[in-house]
């Protein structure tokens, strides 16, 4: 009897252009179940095209609503880590820049510093570390670009010189490919192409790798 007014309640939710799950979530039936009693009461094209509308906008709306979420944990995630780590000090800028060079920079010649890297911040930050804990001025520091055949040379050699405030004189030629930057290019990685920053000096060049090799020995 239960069974027969509920597939009675089905019908007239059905008529009332219910899909089957908003019918199922009313009256706690199976899918199958209802699919087996509304079998011979299809929908109208017309409502199947609103509910599957209706159904795109609720995804939208929870991705908007999870998306937002997951902003405001990294900008509070950002905040305390920020907090916790700046400002460096001297010493920990050293070991910073040395680590990175360690895993970017040049170290097979004993006659200059060098890094490349696609990203302009890993530059700025190789630039600050010369700077401040090197002593060497920006003056003394040179740039050349990895670039691609369908890239804008002059464009590209400009938007260095500005996210580095470092003027064009101080750029070398730059090298550029014939491959196009398309075939390599992901997610934007090298929109910009590649960096190289140099520093010509025996001393400090002599300085870091002597100083890599001294944490490289202590943890062999």
């Amino acid at each position: 009897m239960a069974r027969l007014k509920d597939r009675e309640k089905a019908l007239d939710l059905r008529k009332k252009e219910m899909s089957y799950s908003q019918i199922k979530d009313i009256l706690k039936v199976s899918k199958s179940t209802l699919s087996l009693w509304l079998r011979n009461y299809p929908l109208p094209k017309q409502r199947i095209r609103e509910l599957r509308d209706r159904n795109e906008q609720r995804i939208e709306r929870f991705r908007d609503t999870m998306r937002k979420k997951k902003q405001k944990r990294l900008n509070k995630t950002y905040k305390l880590q920020k907090n916790l780590i700046l400002p460096l000090s001297n010493r920990e800028v050293f070991i910073a820049g040395l680590f990175l060079y360690w895993a970017d920079g040049s170290k097979y010649r004993a006659d200059h510093l060098s890094l490349s890297n696609t990203d302009p911040s890993m530059i700025n930050f190789f630039i600050h570390w010369i700077n401040r804990c090197l002593k060497v001025p920006k003056k003394k520091m040179r740039v050349s670009l990895h670039l691609y055949s369908d890239m804008d040379v002059k464009k590209e050699m400009k938007y260095w010189s500005n996210v580095l405030k470092i003027p064009l004189e101080q750029f070398i030629r730059p090298y550029v490919k014939k491959t196009s930057s398309e075939r390599i290019n992901h997610k934007g990685s090298f929109g910009h192409g590649t960096c190289n920053l140099r520093v010509n000096s025996v001393p400090l060049a002599e300085k870091i790798i002597m100083g890599l090799k001294a944490v490289a020995d202590e943890y062999k």
